[in-house]
């Protein structure tokens, strides 16, 4: 039996597990993967609660065998995406009361529905659902005193639907929506792959990752009964200082781009059919990456041409790849606040990028107007322009019926009209019959049995390989020999959690208490890969705390290294997320720079450092002191083997930094797009990184010496590995437009690139297509136009030198490609 979508949703029905399996594809194992009896999600039907639990979270018993592999429909460029609405869809939206529509653009956090005892209570969902009509729920139990610390798709699908049976049963008997924070794979589901952040996924340059780590986030959601993403993250992270700059795929408009679309691809693909996929939300809706102290939420001051320039670029191809839905940023740009603001979110959002999809705002985001940022008088007041002068179809009010209760009143007084909420409510619901809800809101049990599936670690761990980024490597120290006699020192080296930094298990990442015993073994660590690729356990010391407030056994770890061939020193940060991650300077704990130190000025032991870290933490002398780093960002839960292999030459290093590196506090803002008169020297430029192989680039020319519109010109370049390793290497076009009549040109633009496999003594041609439409560029009249200029063409500038060509760019610069209102 189907659910009707116009009836009274008295019943429901799971699909049968064979039907599910063969509508998705997935193959039969041999070995059928075996589940464990946990003790379940307690449902507490009574109104009064005994309160008998310590609040200590436990750790979820459930047990599973994940199949080894499982088939599943790959990227494809083809577009489902929102738009039209439903004439079913409008039916019902006209048969719903005002307090149901209320509900319906309501959403609150799982917290919310929990007792005293971490478990569901069936009395509060029933009072979300009868009194508020609430249509989304958000969040993992976990992060809200649920009983355990991470759970598994089985539970964590026990409770979801059974929140989905009572609002089939209750209220406006509509199946509900649950978004989940899955921005790196499912992180808050037990046993599911924890990818790289997206800072690191980007150092690949490779977008085929980014399409890999949302398709699997997609699947390991929907086992658990979520259907919504807020992922991905499309911020321009420039302000290095800034706590989010690792959920970010770096500082380049071109790069993000490329990376945004590959990732909804990956969570949303043909999501109106395929069961596995979620809805994507491209977030945050706009100019959050430039915080104006570096603080998270500060201002942010950029002037309406550069932010379509630089900032809208990711976001559009988010849009075009069809995302269903989009957030809106936190706090101020130019001092108006994003969430009240018509253009931003009407103008520039719906009317300029065409996004027609369902909008929702981020945690609190409408009451903190009165409440932070003092851009309204009260939340009434808060609520009425937000909903008077932007296109926003959902409240994420997360913790309280304040939304609801101050709606009821601005529709009764007729400040908010019914039309108005008949608009977003038919997005919502043509959402949730998007993605099937209607037909089965239910999670299904197949997918849980792919969670944690080695197929998607190894994924994960591929993006690792083609992540970490070598920075330096003095007279060949790396790669390391089995031979050697290697010391390992530091908290990075030995900690599963610090591999996976903020949102990865919880919010603001496991906690000390946590530990790594919360993986359950759904992880590694960088000693544990070690061993397994050489056979032995390594000699470890932790030598210092994450923190860096002491050293520790100082004198036996330099003892230690003068006794050894080298020293691996592993640093970096601890885990946070947003305002938990607020720091002053971007230089290292002193304690983290003292140790590298005193083994590199007490011993002649060349040292190695390896930073786990989610943004470029300033290095002191460790720049000078260090005879190789490797930049592993944040590289997840199974980061660990995939480090080591590249440590010891399993596979040659083939990331490149996604962002500037600053050498100075002064450089944090520092990007490849400032404008060319200005001194860029940062520790190590955009596009920057090493291999172990002898590469080299020749042969650069150009199909045409004149570019204009509608005559592209083909760029070529040769490149040649001449050993000894096989290398995946990253080629990258640039163009540097050498004057722009009016406006300073940027040092550069990232116009393509593309990563090769080149086997020893292997030579490739690569071809890039360029256009003159690609070079136009926003004034201040927000309008986008040519100014004619020569323009050099460089290929990988900051590693390669004088690889370019030179083009003339022409065209009229009265001609107007695209306009802007504002």
């Amino acid at each position: 039996m189907r659910i009707s979508l116009l009836g009274i949703y008295t019943e429901t029905l799971f699909l049968a597990a064979a039907l599910a399996a063969v509508a998705m594809g997935l193959p039969e194992a041999a070995d059928p993967p075996v589940f464990g009896s946990g003790a379940g999600v307690v449902v507490n039907t009574s109104n009064a609660t005994a309160c008998t639990w310590d609040g200590v979270q436990e750790l979820d018993d459930e047990v599973w065998k994940p199949a080894a592999s499982y088939a599943f429909r790959g990227r494809s460029d083809e577009t489902q995406g929102p738009g039209h609405i439903d004439r079913d869809i409008m039916h019902m939206v006209r048969r719903l009361t005002v307090t149901e529509k209320i509900g319906q653009m309501t959403q609150v956090q799982v917290g919310l529905l929990l007792d005293c005892n971490g478990e569901l209570n069936e009395t509060a969902v029933k009072h979300w659902i009868d009194t508020w009509k609430i249509g989304s729920f958000l969040e993992s139990p976990g992060n809200h005193n649920g009983r355990y610390s991470w759970y598994s798709p089985q539970k964590f699908a026990e409770l979801t639907d059974a929140v989905q049976k009572i609002a089939l049963e209750h209220g406006s008997k509509i199946p509900v929506l649950w978004g989940l924070d899955s921005v790196r794979g499912a992180n808050y589901v037990k046993g599911a792959t924890i990818f790289p952040a997206g800072i690191a996924t980007a150092a690949t340059f490779d977008a085929d990752h980014a399409f890999a780590a949302g398709r699997v986030a997609a699947k390991d959601s929907r086992a658990a009964g979520t259907h919504w993403a807020f992922a991905p993250v499309l911020d321009i992270a420039v302000n290095k200082l800034w706590s989010r700059t690792y959920e970010n795929f770096g500082e380049d408009p071109y790069l993000s781009a490329q990376m945004g679309r590959a990732s909804v691809q990956g969570y949303q693909g043909d999501y109106k059919s395929d069961r596995t996929r979620v809805a994507a939300c491209l977030k945050h809706f706009i100019g959050y990456g430039y915080p104006f102290d570096g603080s998270d939420r500060a201002n942010r001051h950029i002037a309406a041409h550069e932010l379509l320039e630089y900032y809208v670029p990711p976001f559009r191809a988010a849009i075009d790849a069809g995302s269903a839905t989009a957030m809106e940023s936190y706090g101020v740009v130019n001092g108006e606040a994003i969430m009240l603001s018509h253009y931003y979110l009407t103008q520039l959002l719906r009317k300029q990028l065409g996004f027609e999809g369902m909008l929702v705002t981020d945690w609190g985001e409408i009451n903190s107007q009165a409440t932070l940022y003092r851009t309204a008088k009260d939340i009434e007041e808060a609520t009425k322009m937000a909903l008077q002068q932007t296109s926003v179809d959902m409240s994420m009010v997360a913790d309280d019926d304040s939304f609801g209760r101050t709606m009821l009143d601005l529709v009764a007084n007729g400040t908010v009209s019914e039309e108005r909420l008949n608009e977003s409510v038919a997005r919502v619901l043509q959402l949730k019959k998007d993605l099937g809800l209607f037909t089965d809101p239910f999670s299904d049990p197949q997918l849980a049995k792919t969670v944690g599936s080695l197929q998607d670690v190894n994924a994960a761990r591929d993006a690792v390989r083609e992540s970490a980024t070598l920075l330096k490597n003095e007279n060949n120290v790396l790669p390391l020999s089995v031979e050697e006699k290697v010391l390992f020192v530091g908290p990075t080296l030995d900690s599963t959690r610090l591999m996976g930094g903020g949102w990865n298990v919880h919010w603001q990442g496991p906690s000390e208490e946590d530990g790594d015993a919360v993986y359950q073994g759904f992880g590694d660590t960088i000693i544990r890969g070690v061993r397994k690729v050489t056979g032995v356990a390594p000699k470890y010391m932790q030598g210092v705390d994450i923190d860096g407030e002491a050293l520790i056994d100082i004198d036996k770890v330099v003892k230690a290294a003068n006794k050894a061939d080298k020293v691996v020193v592993g640093l970096g940060e601890h885990t946070y997320a947003e305002n938990g991650g607020n720091i002053g300077q971007l230089l290292l704990p002193a304690k983290h720079i003292e140790l590298v130190s005193a083994i590199a000025n007490q011993t002649d032991t060349p040292v190695v450092v390896v930073l786990v870290q989610g943004r470029p933490r300033g290095l002191g002398s460790i720049a000078q002191d260090a005879a190789a780093i490797l930049n592993a960002y944040l590289p997840g839960a199974y980061g660990g083997l995939p480090i080591a292999e590249l440590l010891y030459g399993r596979s040659s290093p083939s990331g490149r930094l996604p962002t500037t590196y600053p050498a100075t506090e002064a450089q944090a803002s520092s990007t490849i797009w400032q404008s060319s008169y200005g001194e860029y020297a940062p520790q190590w430029a955009f596009g920057y990184g090493l291999g172990y192989s002898n590469i080299t680039y020749t042969n650069v020319t150009v199909s045409h010496s004149d570019l204009q519109m509608g005559t592209p010109v083909t760029v070529s370049v040769t490149v040649t590995n001449h050993g000894p390793y096989a290398q995946k290497e990253v080629v990258q076009m640039y163009t540097h437009q050498q004057y722009r009549a009016g406006y300073a040109p940027e040092l550069f633009r990232l116009r393509g690139f593309t990563k090769i496999d080149l086997n020893v003594g292997a030579t490739e041609t690569v071809l890039f297509t360029l256009t003159a439409e690609e070079l136009a560029f926003w004034d201040r009249r927000l309008r986008r136009r040519i100014e004619p200029a020569p323009v050099t063409v460089a290929i990988n500038p900051f590693t390669q030198k004088d690889i370019s060509a030179v083009v003339q760019l022409r065209g009229d610069p009265g001609y107007v490609l695209e306009e802007a209102e504002y």
